[in-house]
């Protein structure tokens, strides 16, 4: 799939994704979609879920808007995406929530801290939280995610 981020066996990114994508996901194994964008994003894909369905995809609409990221809804988001089938197509605008989603739900399965989820994002090819095409995340996005590793990772790793 063009213009996807393979995370690992379970977890796929993108930017929005077009019909063909989602026609291609079905051959390439996918089973489930997570749609990260809010109905009232310009270039919202209106038909998604019903395409997505109609070709035997799982398909979640959760929306994730970044000026309301909290602890709260990356907990939602992420208890969400643990319970779609596998593997998982998520996607946003541009790739930049979906990838973050991922990586946070890595590196606390993994009980990796910022520092190795950081250097993990980099590993494929994704700079998260310092320069994404060109634009740059605000620092308390990246105090967010930071806090948020590093919270949640410890007790992931106390729980092994």
């Amino acid at each position: 799939m063009n213009n996807a981020i393979l995370i690992n066996d379970s977890l796929t990114t993108t930017g929005q994704i077009s019909v063909k994508q989602l026609e291609q996901a079905i051959p390439e194994g996918y089973k489930s979609v997570l749609n990260l964008r809010s109905p009232d994003e310009l270039g919202f894909f209106q038909d998604e879920q019903k395409l997505a369905e109609k070709l035997g995809l799982y398909y979640v609409n959760l929306p994730v808007k970044l000026e309301a990221l909290n602890e709260e809804l990356i907990t939602q988001t992420l208890k969400t995406l643990e319970q779609l089938p596998k593997p998982v197509l998520i996607h946003c605008a541009a790739g930049m929530r979906s990838t973050g989603i991922a990586l946070l739900s890595i590196a606390i399965k993994e009980g990796l801290n910022a520092e190795q989820t950081l250097a993990k994002a980099k590993s494929l090819g994704f700079g998260f939280l310092e320069d994404f095409n060109g634009f740059s995340v605000s620092p308390r996005l990246k105090q967010l995610f930071v806090n948020y590793v590093n919270k949640h990772a410890k007790i992931a790793v106390l729980a092994r």
